[in-house]
Order: structure tokens, then C-alpha cells, then sequence
């Protein structure tokens, strides 16, 4: 039943996520619930992410809703931060990592509160001034993750660039930084495909099916419906390792 509850969770976190970002707020809080090691949901977490973000942005690259030249200018910069960050996880104990992957997700769940600029440009240029925070946002997804992609968006709707555009360019800057980490994971010995496939399959579900809605939702319903959820996984993330560490 493990791989039936490992492919709800990846449909449900990756719709969520590829509408609003942050969805790693939830996959990671239900699978650490799970009782699964943490290196191992966070290099399973990539290796779905992978796959997913990919399959999202190649529908919105051939609807044209972004240009295949601008996110070319930032995918490598997300690539490098991607490994970086996982050769940084990879060197930290699992006690090390459990504790940082709480106090991340209590930073990640304030950062969804960040309201997104509202703008009228509808570019699909980015600009020099935001490669340097695509470069440490893929640090901080190869690390552990769960915000980088509302980090991401709030940057590119920052800079004036479309709604559509900005889903698009994080979905690539997301599959380029957790290949990154993916690739450092799998030769650690981290990465379980036990997990990681069942939860990919549900990844790769859930971004089809949002890709194909995000027109017709309203994003405000998204963000207060991840928020309600991750208070309350958080609340039991804490409860469980402070049980464990008494």
C-alpha cells in the first residue's frame, strides 16, 4: 500500500505545486510521515521533480507560452546550483538533515505567503539582474527544496515576466537543478527507485493536469488550500521529531 500512498502524495503536491509552487511542502512533510528516511525522500523528491517539471514545461515550451532561448539562459545557472546543493546534502548525517529539513519547511511555508507582484507586462525576457537567485534557489532545491518553486515565480512575475512564462521557466530551472542533485544522490547511495518511481508517476500526473487548468483557477484558492494543509503536516513533522529526540 507504501506505493499507492507515494503516488496520491505525487499527484496532489505536484498539482499544487506547479500551479502555485512550494508543493514540495507537502510531499516532503506526508512522506517523512511515512516513516521513510530522509535522504532518501529527498532524492526520490528530485528524481519525481525531475520528470515531472520536465513533462510541464514541454507543454507550455510547445504552446509557446515561453521562449526555449530565455530558458536556456537560466537552466544551466539551476543545473550547477542543483548540484551543489545535493553534494551538500548528501554530507549531512540523517539526524543533520532532518533537522535542517524542519527549519526549512517553516522558512519554505513563509515564503508561500509572499504575495506575487502583481504587474500588466506579460514578458517572457529575463533579465540579467535575476541569474545570481537562480543560481541559489537551485542550491536551495538541490539541498532540500520544498519553496523553490515560489521562490522562482516570485522572482520572474518580479521582473515582469507572464504568468504562463514564469510556470514555464520554473518548471525548467526545476528539472535542470534536481537533475543536478539527482545525479549526486544516485552515486551516494541515496536514491531509493522503490520510492522514487511510484512518486514520480504520481508527479508526472499531477503536473499534466494542472498545465492543462492553470487558465482556469484561481491561484488564491491553491495557496490557502497548500497553507491549511502544511500547518497542519508541519505541526506533526515537529511532534515527530521532537518524540524521537526524547
Amino acid at each position: 500500500m507504501e506505493w499507492l500512498w507515494l503516488f496520491v502524495i505525487g499527484i496532489v503536491a505536484t498539482f499544487i505545486g506547479t500551479l502555485s509552487g512550494s508543493g514540495g511542502l507537502i510531499n516532503v512533510p506526508a512522506m517523512i510521515l511515512l516513516g521513510l528516511p530522509i535522504h532518501s525522500i529527498i532524492s526520490a523528491n528530485k528524481f519525481s521533480n525531475m520528470l515531472s517539471s520536465f513533462s510541464s514545461f514541454y507543454v507550455l515550451l510547445r504552446r509557446k507560452e515561453l521562449a526555449f532561448k530565455e530558458a536556456m539562459k537560466t537552466g544551466p545557472i539551476a543545473l550547477a546550483g542543483g548540484i551543489l546543493g545535493g553534494l551538500f546534502a548528501s554530507s549531512l548525517s540523517q539526524q543533520s538533515l532532518q533537522l535542517f529539513a524542519g527549519g526549512m519547511l517553516i522558512v519554505a511555508l513563509g515564503l508561500s505567503f509572499l504575495k506575487k507582484k502583481k504587474t500588466n507586462y506579460s514578458s517572457r525576457i529575463v533579465p540579467s539582474r535575476a541569474l545570481p537567485f537562480v543560481g541559489v534557489i537551485g542550491w536551495y532545491d538541490g539541498t532540500f527544496g520544498p519553496g523553490q518553486a515560489t521562490l522562482q515565480m516570485n522572482l520572474f512575475r518580479h521582473v515582469g515576466i507572464s504568468y504562463l512564462a514564469s510556470i514555464g521557466l520554473t518548471r525548467f530551472n526545476t528539472f535542470l537543478s534536481c537533475t543536478g542533485a539527482v545525479v549526486v544522490y544516485f552515486f551516494s547511495g541515496h536514491l531509493n527507485m522503490m520510492i522514487a518511481i511510484p512518486l514520480a508517476i504520481g508527479s508526472i500526473t499531477g503536473a499534466q493536469i494542472s498545465v492543462r487548468i492553470a487558465d482556469k483557477l484561481t491561484l488564491g484558492q491553491v495557496n490557502w488550500l497548500l497553507r491549511s494543509m502544511t500547518i497542519l503536516l508541519i505541526f506533526q513533522v515537529c511532534y515527530s521529531i521532537f518524540t524521537k529526540q526524547f
